[in-house]
């Protein structure tokens, strides 16, 4: 065998592994990242259905545990998280990124509804805020935004916060954005109820909270996901 035809043998034979190695890496990355959305999804009705069981607990029992929260504080930041990781990896625009984003802001909104309703029910002051941002290009400050409430809720733990993405297409986050009156305009907040728009800092951010509802919300333990998803 000549050495030019021993040389283009192995040229051929470590192309052939290089592009083995390559087909075998997406598959795995494939595998990875439908075990991941799969595990979510999974995650998200488990939840869901804990959330349905709890309204039923509340309308026979509402104030038993008023003082406790729902228990999907932790399950939500878990979830909030991976699903930002998720769609940081596949792009905001990703079919099953979009599907378990409506799944996720669905659960945000019964969770804020079981809040609402203990307080309602029970005397209890919940300190709230709702969280709307954009992916569509047009909200340079986002991504500081929801950095700033990530602070904050780790720094008052019974801090609730909702984050939603304004633009997806789901009846209910519509609703919600209607009984609120946001507009959009990006980032946009509903503090206790009242409306608050734009982001400069976060002492500005946190002086928008009524005077002492931040520091007495460390006496309890509950928290939900923050995270520009």
């Amino acid at each position: 065998m000549s050495l030019a035809a021993r040389n283009a043998l192995i040229a051929l034979a470590i192309t052939i592994v290089i592009v083995g190695t390559v087909i075998y890496a997406i598959n795995y990355l494939n595998r990875e990242r439908v075990a991941e959305l799969n595990a979510i999804e999974d995650q998200l009705s488990i939840d869901t259905l804990s959330l349905d069981t709890q309204f039923s607990l509340l309308e026979s029992a509402p104030c038993t545990s008023a003082d406790e929260g729902t228990e999907l504080t932790s399950e939500l930041n878990d979830l909030g998280e991976r699903l930002a990781y998720t769609e940081n990896q596949l792009g905001s625009t990703d079919p099953q990124v979009i599907r378990l984003k409506d799944q996720y802001s669905l659960l945000e909104i019964r969770d804020y509804l079981v809040t609402k309703q203990l307080a309602s029910a029970c005397g209890t002051k919940p300190v709230t805020v709702l969280y709307f941002y954009s992916n569509t290009g047009n909200c340079a400050d986002c991504d500081r935004a929801g950095a700033a409430l990530s602070y904050l809720r780790q720094t008052y733990p019974a801090l609730r916060v909702y984050s939603f993405d304004y633009n997806l297409n789901l009846g209910a986050l519509a609703t919600l954005i209607s009984v609120t009156k946001v507009n959009p305009d990006f980032p946009a907040f509903v503090i206790q109820g009242t409306p608050y728009y734009g982001f400069t800092d976060l002492n500005s951010l946190e002086a928008e909270f009524p005077k002492g509802a931040l520091a007495s919300s460390t006496a309890t333990s509950t928290a939900t996901s923050t995270k520009n998803k």
